[in-house]
């Protein structure tokens, strides 16, 4: 069968995250589900869809990828009108494209990245952006980059990792750590207070990034100092850690392929 990939964007904050999930027999509202939902019924049979990798509750995208195998007689099918038509409005398709059947969406993925928004005054945010930021407050952000500096390379980030899933290994590599000038950015326009950081890495654990997130703001805050976190690597200990910061904040934002 000829094999559709999918370039999508969602909100996250009504879906109990990407994966289909089941809570006895009820089916939980999931953007797997929704869009398998329509493909099938587009199809007019069962449609199974396979992810780049899971985003938690309430997590957003920019460019989740997904493929699935369709029938022949859909190859010509504009899938872009097609879906967003039927979808709701938080679930959109990007892009689509007939590509050849070794394509795969999850195990040919070389890094990804995800984006973390912070807004640093706790006392206003703006509506548009409640559901998309986290109102953590002031940071030193002095300290912030220097905790940043001891997360990138290869560890074993068993410290950012929170349980619900069985892995072989939980070493990864985080490639880069960015964050962006807002110093320049809050001089220009006094009332823009967000400030987002960008992991890129080879892969990533149950809520590695938000866990990560939780431990630049802790030290930003002063609750813990950027040197400490080695130590805490050494421990492979998530109850060691800082809380995990909330889900609203984070978004799959890029997602680099093998030979792409």
């Amino acid at each position: 069968m000829p094999r559709l990939r999918l370039t999508l964007a969602y909100a996250g904050t009504n879906y109990k995250g990407w994966q289909r999930q089941l809570q006895g027999d009820v089916e939980l509202p999931t953007v797997q589900g929704v869009v398998e939902k329509e493909i099938s019924r587009i199809c007019d049979t069962k449609i199974s869809l396979q992810g780049s990798g899971r985003t938690d509750t309430g997590v957003h995208a920019d460019c989740q990828v997904a493929h699935c195998d369709i029938p022949e007689n859909k190859t010509r099918l504009n899938w872009k009108l097609a879906l967003n038509t039927a979808l709701p409005h938080d679930i959109r398709i990007k892009e689509y494209a007939i590509v050849a059947d070794t394509f795969h969406a999850l195990y040919d993925v070389e890094k990804k990245a995800y984006t973390y928004s912070l807004w640093l005054d706790r006392n206003f945010v703006p509506p548009k952006l409640y559901p998309y930021t986290w109102a953590c407050g002031k940071l030193n952000l002095n300290a912030v980059d220097e905790a940043i500096q001891y997360l990138i390379g290869e560890h074993d980030f068993s410290f950012a990792q929170n349980q619900g899933t069985n892995i072989k290994t939980t070493i990864r590599t985080v490639y880069e750590i960015n964050r962006t000038d807002f110093e320049k950015q809050h001089s220009q326009d006094p009332s823009n207070y967000e400030l987002k950081i960008t992991f890129i890495a080879n892969g990533y654990l149950k809520q590695m990034v938000r866990n990560l997130v939780g431990i630049l703001v802790a030290c930003g805050k002063g609750k813990m100092r950027a040197n400490d976190i080695p130590e805490l690597i050494l421990a492979k200990d998530r109850k060691k850690s800082p809380p995990t910061a909330p889900p609203q904040g984070l978004t799959m934002t890029r997602i680099w392929y093998k030979d792409e």
